[in-house]
């Protein structure tokens, strides 16, 4: 990396937000302005030494943008379009966490003339899991069947839909209504939410996985003409999708995803003491025979420099910082739309953010960093 710090905006001071601009600011490699609306986020972030810049609306946003080396757009999805846009015409790169599928086929769209990087979707899934994926996918000479599993759950699930908050309730719920790209029997298609049910077993426990939307990123249509079939479920504890289901669908909360969002954080807590679970599966033929390989994961929790950073905090921060790492590095394309599936799973886990999903510490200048 250069020994000059590159100039990042990061938007979005949340749960989130506040693990990447830790992450940034500890690696020594990038000078971080931190925006947002909430004076109170900013004000955590500016004790780790970010610049902070309260901001409201988008002449002041292409303002912020101006003159950065990169945009790190950790807002709600519906902000996704327009940043963007905005880092586009600014000729700065662009990375994000959205989930939603629409959001990125525009994104991809303003990359065809874009003189930056336009790189949606770098976190855990969509982002990481596209990665293994792909992986698991490049090790076979005829792909069939590619599955691929993740779930940010509670360590001590304690309620009757055994689940706690640990990141966007827009995001979750978006996951839970939308349709869900997969392919079935070679053909690219659309599957509906909460469908597909099944119960697996990973390190003698018990869970359940069913269809949600945009887990998978680009990745179907990276794999299209290439796999029979090729999904994403989201996993939870059993007896969670029968649950959604009530609500989304017999009480027709759905249509009222407003409403739903105000009883979910009024009434489900968030917890710090979170696990990601990851399981991905492929099978095809190698050298003439059928065969099937499993990539199983589970990430907990660090400190890092004494921030105690959640499961889901530390993994999706590490995968947005790893893909800004590898194209500041020039591992990546300089320009255009960039999808997860271009990283090499090797590139990531062998990168100083990304590391964590080996299961290994942050490899950053100035901080300290400590499993739990």
């Amino acid at each position: 990396m250069s020994t000059s710090t590159k100039p990042v905006l990061l938007l979005g001071a949340g749960k989130i937000g506040f693990a990447i601009a830790l992450m940034l600011e500890r690696s020594g490699d990038y000078s971080v302005l931190v925006a947002d609306q909430d004076p109170a986020r900013l004000r955590a972030v500016a004790e780790l030494g970010c610049d902070t810049r309260e901001i409201s609306d988008d002449a002041s946003l292409a303002r912020c943008i101006e003159g950065r080396y990169a945009v790190v757009n950790a807002l709600p999805f519906h902000r996704a379009i327009t940043v963007a846009g905005l880092c586009a015409q600014a000729g700065v790169h662009y990375f994000d966490l959205t989930e939603d599928v629409a959001s990125t086929h525009a994104i991809q769209a303003l990359a065809t003339d874009a003189r930056s990087v336009l790189m949606p979707q770098c976190g855990l899934a969509p982002g990481f899991i596209g990665i293994v994926g792909n992986a698991l996918a490049r090790r076979f000479d005829t792909l069939l069947d590619l599955r691929m599993r993740v779930g940010a759950l509670p360590r001590y699930p304690s309620n009757s839909l055994r689940y706690n908050l640990t990141w966007s309730t827009e995001g979750l719920i978006n996951e839970y209504c939308n349709p869900c790209e997969a392919i079935v029997d070679g053909q690219l298609t659309s599957v509906p939410a909460l469908e597909g049910y099944e119960t697996f077993a990973l390190d003698g426990v018990e869970y359940e996985a069913f269809n949600t939307s945009g887990g998978l990123g680009t990745l179907p249509a990276t794999l299209l003409g290439r796999a029979r079939n090729v999904d994403y479920k989201s996993v939870r504890y059993p007896g969670h999708c029968n649950l959604m289901k009530l609500l989304l669908n017999d009480l027709r909360l759905r249509d009222r995803r407003d409403l739903l969002k105000d009883i979910f954080e009024t009434a489900i807590p968030t917890t710090e003491q979170d696990v990601i679970v990851i399981q991905a599966q492929a099978s095809g033929y190698r050298h003439g025979r059928l065969e099937e390989e499993s990539y199983p994961i589970r990430v907990f929790g660090a400190d890092v420099d004494g921030h105690r950073l959640s499961a889901i905090q530390l993994s999706t921060a590490a995968g947005i910082c790893a893909a800004l790492d590898l194209v500041a590095q020039a591992a990546l394309p300089q320009k255009g739309f960039v999808g997860q599936e271009q990283i090499a799973l090797e590139a990531l886990l062998g990168n100083r953010f990304g590391r964590v999903y080996a299961g290994k510490p942050l490899a950053l200048a100035t901080a300290m960093t400590e499993d739990r």
